[in-house]
């Protein structure tokens, strides 16, 4: 078969696409013949060895694909040979085959399309484990999007949508509010000519936004949390800002306010049965139109570099998804 593979942590740049031996089936696997697969904020930090967890080298980055079962080992009894299947793996999803574990591997319905599922576990899941399960958020509240276009940004608000709150979503152009507004929100800022804080509390009668979901970090989480509700929760997810940044206790304190992170991939291992119910609602909800996942780019799996260079940049909206070449 052919894979992505990076030799060094060098970044996207250095990723060749080459001939690579299919790897063999242990106990619970199951062969994935790949169709589709979704890409990363997450993959474009590992191949340039600033994620939480740095693999060996070399490697093949993807960690969200749909395809096809090929095979399975004698113990697999969840999908068989010519099951449409989505899976979630550790590393290996930018290839033409992968092995993926059973317990991370979920039969797709019929009337969700490859690319669509390839879109929803990584986007999707993180921003329901972080709304449902971190924020715990209710029907009437108002949730604050940041980089409202982006995957996870644009899953939020979808997912909020589904939860019954009132979205109010911010990003740093026109044309990425309007996909935001296409997908559900009820307010839109750009925070590059906006004062955020102030359109906020504006929005909200001066209360402040109850829960404030944020994969940006840097300057944006400053600001929001200077325009969060009483007992209102901010939600850590990522730092596409590139920027790090600190929590002011005092902020915390005088407004009994909540910072939580999420990391969606561990409860992979710590909760597999939570995740697998969370992908069966997330299949759902897709299915009853409450989520539509916003595929805004395909890319063949052989230009991988192209598609993670696009995120790395911040002018991708929606999901970017690789695809099998079929020629």
């Amino acid at each position: 078969m052919h894979a992505i593979v990076c030799h060094g942590l060098t970044g996207a740049k250095d990723l060749k696409w080459e001939e690579t031996e299919l790897y063999p089936l242990s106990g619970g696997d199951v062969r994935i013949r790949v169709e589709a697969c979704g890409v990363n904020f997450a993959d474009a930090l590992i191949v340039e060895g600033k994620y939480q967890e740095k693999p060996m080298t070399p490697f093949t980055p993807g960690i969200e694909v749909a395809g096809t079962v090929e095979a399975t080992a004698d113990d697999v009894t969840s999908c068989k040979v010519g099951d449409r299947v989505l899976a979630i793996v550790p590393q290996g999803g930018f290839a033409e085959s992968v092995n993926a574990p059973e317990m991370a591997t979920f039969v797709i319905p019929q009337d969700i399309d490859f690319s669509t599922a390839a879109a929803l576990p990584v986007s999707y899941g993180t921003a329901h484990a972080a709304l449902k399960w971190r924020a715990k958020l209710q029907p009437g509240e108002t949730l604050l999007v940041l980089g409202a276009a982006g995957g996870a940004g644009l899953a939020a608000v979808e997912i909020g949508k589904a939860m019954g709150a009132h979205v109010i979503a911010a990003a740093s152009s026109q044309d990425k509010l309007d996909i935001a507004q296409q997908h559900g929100a009820d307010h839109l800022i750009n925070y590059k000519e906006e004062d955020l804080r102030k359109r906020v509390k504006a929005l909200t009668n001066g209360q402040g936004a109850d829960v404030i979901f944020d994969p940006v970090g840097g300057s944006a989480f400053d600001t929001a949390l200077r325009c969060i509700n009483w007992e209102g929760r901010l939600v850590v997810i990522g730092f596409a800002s590139g920027t790090i940044p600190q929590v002011p206790a005092n902020l915390l304190l005088v407004k009994n306010i909540s910072v939580v992170g999420l990391y969606w991939g561990a409860y992979l291992m710590r909760d597999p049965a939570a995740m697998r119910e969370q992908i069966q609602e997330l299949f759902s909800w897709t299915q009853a139109q409450k989520l539509s996942p916003f595929v805004s780019e395909t890319y063949p799996l052989s230009q991988a570099t192209q598609a993670l260079h696009k995120l790395l940049a911040r002018q991708a909206t929606g999901k970017i998804v690789l695809t099998r070449d079929h020629q």
